[in-house]
């Protein structure tokens, strides 16, 4: 087994796992262990993670900033889908999987690595989304997933392995961690431990992007996101890019209380689970798009996206992102995407996001038709036979059947 491997490329975090991974890769595999970090804004120094490499004797590190590429190339195509898995997760953490195993063959390509590695369980969903990435941009890759091999299957475990080989352990590892936690642009999420009683209500430590609803700002506040082609391109007038933009809107819908889910969800590998999500800017972003698209999207357009956007997010949520029918469906909305401009209006109130007010140089709204005052443009009487024809299939069937 050892000898087969020569060099590796791990997604490396710098926390507990993956630094014990990086060490166990290096013992069993006897193995070069090339180290990959991206940044997809989570917040975290990301500089720790290069030190405690370079303790391993690692000598390729690489440490990405791979934020604009995550919002512009994932995030926004996304959300032009207006995705929700199960009605309600807006897959923050589904979305960045791809991109990191991405970068992950980018590198192995480029340093001649012939395999990689993922500190992901084998219980999880993002085994599935990390390894359906790899084999579908490298189909010969070799994939290591140290959780289905070793061992070490408790956080004792881990802990004792550290311990025995030096590996420095962050202090708040050292006991149970409350629960664990995964975080990009995108979201926050938290998941096990005081979480895995769906009963019990989370405790407000588990939040950290957004302010507490009940004790958000008293007063609403209004804001303005700008479209085109169906991507968000400003805030209150100021163009940003897209990853500032997203930061933007985390920071207004933050200190609003907005974005906050509790969910029981069905994963992929056949459990359930319980996480608590933040995805403050991208609940406030997904209002607005839809907004936008009430007014420049045709009716039947609207009518069917809305009926794809299941299949595409549990795409999403399964980790087929790289497949044929992503692509496809993605070019079908980003079909429907060209007319999508123009500027919606929002009240952010204690944990809610309302639309009040859309315009658009291409609108499909026309006040002359809808108005209840007198109008020269729509003649009430041809509705009867609108109505007549539609009736006619019901008429038959309840004339031949009483």
């Amino acid at each position: 087994m050892s000898g087969s491997i020569k060099k590796v490329v791990l997604a490396y975090s710098g926390g507990l796992d993956t630094s014990v991974i990086l060490r166990w890769l290096q013992d069993t595999y006897r193995c070069e262990v090339v180290t990959f970090t991206a940044d997809l804004g989570q917040g975290e120094e990301l500089e720790p993670a290069r030190k405690k490499a370079e303790m391993f004797g690692v000598k390729e590190i690489f440490i990405d900033d791979l934020r604009e590429e995550f919002t512009r190339d994932f995030v926004f195509p996304m959300f032009r889908a207006n995705a929700l898995y199960e009605g309600q997760y807006l897959l923050g953490t589904s979305i960045a999987r791809p991109l990191i195993a991405k970068r992950q063959i980018e590198i192995a390509k480029l340093v001649g690595a012939d395999a990689v590695s993922h500190g992901a369980t084998g219980k999880g969903n993002d085994q599935v989304r990390f390894e359906l990435g790899y084999y579908a941009l490298k189909p010969d890759i070799k994939v290591i997933a140290p959780w289905r091999e070793w061992d070490l299957n408790s956080r004792t475990k881990l802990i004792e392995y550290a311990e025995k080989h030096q590996i420095p352990i962050a202090k708040d590892k050292r006991g149970e961690a409350p629960f664990s936690v995964d975080a990009n642009l995108l979201h926050i999420s938290a998941e096990g431990k005081v979480l895995e009683d769906p009963w019990q209500e989370a405790p407000e430590l588990v939040y950290s992007r957004t302010v507490n609803p009940e004790q958000a700002p008293d007063k609403p506040e209004y804001i303005e996101v700008e479209f085109k082609r169906g991507d968000a391109v400003a805030v209150n007038g100021e163009q940003l890019s897209p990853a500032a933009l997203l930061t933007k809107l985390n920071e207004l819908g933050g200190r609003n209380g907005v974005g906050r889910l509790d969910l029981v969800e069905n994963r992929f590998v056949g459990m359930k689970s319980r996480g608590v999500y933040e995805t403050p800017g991208g609940t406030v972003l997904q209002a607005a798009h839809r907004g936008i698209e009430s007014i420049t999207l045709d009716r039947n357009a609207a009518h069917l996206k809305d009926e794809l956007m299941p299949r595409y997010a549990e795409l999403v949520y399964n980790g087929f992102w790289f497949s044929p029918e992503r692509e496809m469906l993605q070019a079908l909305i980003d079909k429907s995407q060209e007319h999508v401009e123009g500027t919606v209006r929002l009240k952010l109130y204690k944990g809610s996001v309302t639309v009040v007010g859309r315009k658009s140089p291409k609108t499909l709204y026309s006040l002359a038709h809808v108005t209840f005052e007198e109008d020269q443009v729509y003649d009430q009487r041809d509705a009867a036979g609108f109505i007549k024809l539609n009736a006619l299939r019901l008429r038959l069937a309840k004339a031949a059947r009483g």
